[in-house]
């Protein structure tokens, strides 16, 4: 091969070598180029890139009735929480007992029912009652007897037809009759029944107040005593809660400071009054009672029902605070939604004390911060939403 030759081949491998370069520079600038690439990223994509921004502007923000508020200082009341039980009222609940012995010829009233002050609960046959109205009838037979013979001999004696002794003999009789027919009177008003109206051993068990018949011991037929209780009448338009408080506690325990009263499996809560706290700590207890009177009007607090107890302690100052409102929990961390121009960004907090209304926030967020209070929920569901459509 001559050189000419061998000069020519050269040019012809450098050539090649040229001509790959060239496509291999061309192929890697078509793979960058975004519109050529079927799996380029997308702005949903990066919207779900940041997992803790929601993106709403201000026409979503108003359909969803999410409202900001400032993070800020606030006076937070501090509070104790205690267990307690609703108890019936012992000022408005009776034992009925009949007070007179004898056998029940009716019983109207029923377990359960409401019933009215005066209200026939049930009538019971009295030979004792009969005894007594009987014993009332004579005395006031004899003391219109006595009546008469005293203005006959009033009369005699002041015509002088008649001797003074007999005036006055006729005079004390009348007096012991008046005595005597007082006395079967008042015996009959202690019962509280009336002299005379049909069978004279009829007694009808009233109602001593408007209430609701709790337990029932009497029955049609039933031979009843006199002391034994046939009925527990209870008012339970208002009830009692007795509440247990640890020694630690009782100086937060005041009559007539306002307590909470919550009844979680019920979904109950209402306000009530400390009337009466305990001057003694029980032996077995290790703990003092006090007592909350709590209005009823739906009789929805029933006794027996267990409840919490919430009294506040007095109040202090933080530098931090958001409305309870503001604060959610997603996985396990609580978190308050801080308002960003492209939307809303969850935000990690450790949280202080709380009374109902507003949350101290010791980390995580700075005063003068806007979050979102009322329909924060409505982000976090959001939130939820694009981290599930993220995962797929």
């Amino acid at each position: 091969m001559t050189t000419t030759q061998r000069t020519r081949s050269w040019k012809a491998v450098l050539a090649v070598v040229a001509i790959g370069i060239a496509l291999g520079a061309a192929i890697l600038l078509w793979k960058k180029d975004p519109a050529a690439d079927t799996h380029a990223e997308t702005p949903a994509d990066t919207a779900h890139g940041d997992a803790g921004l929601v993106a709403l502007d201000a026409a979503q923000l108003a359909r969803a009735g999410i409202e900001t508020v400032q993070a800020g200082p606030a006076t937070i009341a501090t509070s104790v929480r205690l267990p307690g039980e609703v108890r019936f009222n012992d000022d408005r609940t009776a034992h009925v007992v009949p007070r007179l012995p004898g056998v029940a010829e009716s019983v109207p009233a029923e377990l359960g029912q409401a019933v009215r002050k005066g209200q026939v609960l049930a009538v019971i046959s009295s030979p004792e009652l009969a005894e007594m109205r009987s014993a009332l009838s004579a005395a006031r037979t004899r003391l219109e007897l006595a009546r008469t013979l005293h203005e006959r001999e009033k009369k005699l004696w002041q015509d002088r037809i008649s001797a003074e002794q007999d005036y006055l003999q006729a005079q004390q009789a009348w007096q012991e009759a008046q005595i005597a027919a007082r006395n079967a009177e008042s015996k009959l008003a202690a019962l509280g029944v009336a002299p005379a109206g049909g069978a004279i051993s009829r007694y009808e068990l009233r109602a001593p107040f408007d209430g609701v018949i709790v337990e029932k011991h009497i029955s049609l037929g039933e031979a009843v005593k006199e002391d034994a209780n046939v009925f527990l009448l209870s008012d339970l338009a208002r009830v009692w809660v007795d509440v247990n408080v640890t020694p630690k506690d009782i100086a937060a325990v005041r009559v007539g400071a306002t307590a909470a009263v919550k009844a979680a499996a019920a979904d109950l809560s209402a306000s009530g009054k400390v009337i009466y706290v305990g001057a003694l700590v029980g032996e077995q207890t290790r703990s003092a009672t006090a007592r909350i009177d709590l209005a009823n009007p739906a009789l929805a607090w029933r006794p027996g029902l267990f409840v919490d107890v919430e009294l506040v302690q007095g109040e202090r100052q933080v530098a931090v605070a958001v409305p309870a409102a503001a604060l959610q929990a997603i996985d396990e961390r609580q978190v308050v939604f801080v308002q960003v121009a492209q939307g809303f960004r969850a935000q990690t907090v450790t949280v202080g004390a709380g009374d109902g209304k507003m949350v101290e926030i010791r980390a995580g967020l700075q005063a003068g911060m806007q979050v979102a209070g009322k329909g924060s929920f409505v982000l976090k569901a959001e939130q939820g939403k694009g981290s599930a459509d993220h995962d797929h």
